[in-house]
């Protein structure tokens, strides 16, 4: 039997109605469904997992109801598995879960039919060493963000790519972005957007003290060490927004291309350049 799952976002009024719609269409098309704790109750009939168990699941695909945030944690925990990830928006923003409520049935049928091609996005995995020891590692979709937890405190972060040393940034944060990452804090703090599969990170300041540091890119090949000055106030390392870990000082941060990539649906007909101009408003012909 064909089998998806379900993971959704807590706190949306039209959450029970989108998610009796998603496990009602599969159902009656064969598949076999488990949902997580927050579809469970409005559908307890079907099999409850959980996203940190979605690997010993095996769905064939998982559909993600929320926003970017809730496709993300699920991204961290599939990726190592390759399950395909549908994002419904019923967020805001919603760069990485484009489709929308009124689209559900068509885009679960081309799924079904096979009309769809996947879209591979590569993650940036990050170390933390201290002294000879690594003390933490995460995975990142979108980012890790560097920074400290005083307001407008700046911040001095050496930055060496491939052993070579690049600068000394002065600023209030310091973030290395994913192309897909690039449209999100990265973008806020000026950064350049990255078409997705460009092969390259993006390394942004927040608020840097001098003028002359910009955005900088480079190869996904590249390992990018992060040293940061941690003063008085506590310094902090966050992944996409969700993990992280406190720093000490002389904490090394080192980031480099991830072995695990997330797989997002795609569709004939929707470009990454249909998403910008829809989100940011760039306006059509």
């Amino acid at each position: 039997m064909k089998r998806a799952s379900l993971i959704s976002k807590e706190g949306k009024p039209e959450l029970e109605k989108v998610v009796r719609e998603v496990t009602g269409w599969l159902r009656d098309h064969g598949y076999s469904v488990t949902v997580d704790k927050i579809a469970h109750r409005f559908c307890p009939e079907f099999e409850l997992v959980d996203r940190e168990q979605l690997e010993e699941a095996k769905p064939a695909f998982v559909v993600v109801l929320g926003g970017d945030g809730t496709l993300l944690s699920t991204a961290r925990s599939v990726a190592a598995s390759g399950i395909p990830i549908l994002g419904v928006n019923l967020g805001s923003l919603g760069f990485l879960t484009e489709i929308k409520q009124d689209e559900i049935s068509t885009t679960l049928a081309a799924i079904d039919a096979g009309h769809y091609e996947l879209s591979l996005r590569c993650m940036l995995h990050c170390e933390v060493q201290r002294g000879s020891q690594v003390v933490a590692a995460y995975d990142a979709l979108n980012d890790v963000v560097l920074n400290q937890s005083a307001v407008a405190r700046i911040t001095d972060f050496d930055v060496k790519v491939n052993g070579v040393f690049v600068s000394n940034y002065k600023a209030d944060g310091l973030i290395i972005a994913t192309p897909t990452g690039s449209t999100a804090y990265s973008l806020a703090a000026g950064g350049p957007i990255l078409v997705p599969d460009v092969p390259g990170f993006v390394i942004t300041p927040v608020a840097s003290h001098a003028l002359t540091n910009r955005p900088l890119v480079v190869q996904d090949t590249a390992i990018i060490e992060i040293g940061v000055a941690v003063t008085r106030d506590q310094a902090f390392l966050t992944v996409d927004g969700q993990q992280g870990i406190p720093l000490e000082e002389a904490d090394v941060i080192r980031c480099h291309k991830s072995e695990f990539s997330v797989k997002l649906f795609k569709f004939p007909g929707r470009s990454f350049f249909n998403v910008l101009r829809t989100k940011l408003k760039w306006g059509e012909r």
